[in-house]
């Protein structure tokens, strides 16, 4: 009997920890992204979506807002932050590199 009742505390510890490791299929994030204009937002919107696992990825010209839908099975907003630095625009701590931010059109230049 002690052996049956261990058996399913052990059974319950275990599917206990796994449920916690199950990641968000539709996962929803907003995080400010600096840019200036319609051009910004066809590159941060394809940068976003070139990330395996991103669903929708949606920036506001004027609250600077990117609304994301990712699977967190596939990626990580990290992974969409990357991107987005990688195509020239800061995205919240993912700051882009001084020659990717020069590589965009004079109207994309944000103030840093």
């Amino acid at each position: 009997m002690k052996n049956t009742i261990l058996g399913i505390m052990l059974l319950i510890v275990v599917f206990s920890t796994k449920a916690q490791n199950i990641k968000n299929k539709n996962a929803k994030y907003s995080i400010e992204v600096k840019g200036n204009c319609e051009q910004c937002k066809k590159r941060i919107e394809t940068a976003s979506y070139a990330v395996k696992g991103v669903k929708s990825a949606i920036w506001d010209v004027d609250t600077h807002q990117l609304n994301l839908i990712l699977n967190e099975e596939k990626t990580s907003l990290s992974n969409v932050k990357k991107a987005v630095a990688k195509a020239g625009h800061d995205a919240n701590e993912a700051k882009t590199t001084e020659d990717d931010y020069n590589k965009l059109p004079s109207c994309c230049k944000y103030e840093r």
